[in-house]
């Protein structure tokens, strides 16, 4: 398998987990929990899981004091953009908050551009405006409310977010995606338990039956544990602005999961914003083809 193609495939593999997380969430509050436990929980049982991998295969758990420094960084990056994320909740209406969130690609891009002067190709382009089109008809309706708080929370998580695959890619730390997704992931659990420590809300308490062990542990394993680590993988083969585009895969897989799994009602809407999606997806896998084609072309 080519480095590309392993990129692409993880990069779906990341969005398409990421996208899973109405299904372990809602569950959750279902039962009670607060959204500062149901974090602290996803991230902590992700990186339990992945230190039982690293133990099976014998990896070292060593990391350098500069490499300590940029995994806290990570960590408090994806703890920042959760945390926010799911506090805008509060605010605004779910749906709002994933279509605002959804502007990191173009942040992504943005930063690459201005200050890493990498080159933001047509195609690549017109995949995120066919991304973004595809999200607010996804998800924004005739009665969207919108929030000042509500919009700075979203903003800062899509910034977070942003930063996070920027310095992924641009750092290219001389760590396994294993390790790295364990250190990380571990640190934004710690960063949670923190900051709810220092807040005194007391939020993050033990489970207490077995549908909350099964759920918060489908969040570890899925928009956990795969999400960061596919995430990683492909940023080091396509690259953080290519990655950021496929998100748009996150919010289609939370549409199909209301639709299949909690019922909601397909409509024309939805059907539109899922082409306009899946166009772009499709668009951002074959530039790197034609632009080869037209470099081609051009040298004859």
């Amino acid at each position: 398998m080519s480095p590309t193609v392993k990129g692409y495939l993880a990069a779906a593999a990341s969005a398409v987990s990421y996208g899973m997380n109405p299904l372990g969430a809602l569950y959750l509050y279902k039962e009670g929990l607060t959204t500062d436990c149901v974090l602290f929980y996803r991230f902590f049982l992700a990186s339990l899981l992945l230190a039982g991998y690293m133990l099976i295969k014998r990896e070292s758990f060593r990391i350098g004091w500069k490499e300590l420094f940029l995994l806290l960084f990570l960590g408090s990056m994806f703890a920042v953009s959760s945390m926010t994320y799911y506090f805008s909740f509060f605010y605004m209406d779910v749906g709002v908050s994933t279509t605002l969130l959804f502007i990191y690609p173009v942040m992504v891009a943005a930063i690459m551009t201005l200050f890493f002067k990498e080159r933001l190709s047509l195609h690549v382009a017109l995949s995120i405006v066919g991304a973004l089109a595809g999200v607010v008809v996804l998800y924004v309706g005739g009665d969207a409310v919108l929030s000042l708080v509500g919009v700075a929370l979203v903003f800062f998580s899509a910034l977070s977010y942003a930063l996070y695959m920027v310095v992924v890619n641009r750092t290219k730390p001389k760590l396994s995606s294993v390790k790295l997704t364990f250190y990380a992931a571990l640190f934004c659990a710690v960063l949670i338990c923190v900051s709810t420590a220092i807040a005194g809300s007391g939020n993050i308490h033990l489970l207490t039956n077995g549908k909350q062990w099964f759920w918060a542990s489908f969040l570890a394993l899925f928009p956990g544990l795969l999400s960061l680590l596919m995430m990683a993988i492909a940023v080091r083969n396509v690259g953080s602005t290519k990655t950021s585009v496929m998100g748009a895969l996150e919010p289609l897989t939370a549409v199909l999961i209301g639709v299949f799994v909690f019922d909601e009602q397909m409509t024309y809407r939805l059907a539109l914003g899922i082409v306009l999606v899946v166009g772009a997806v499709l668009l951002v896998i074959v530039s790197p083809q034609i632009e080869k084609r037209r470099s081609e072309a051009q040298g004859r």
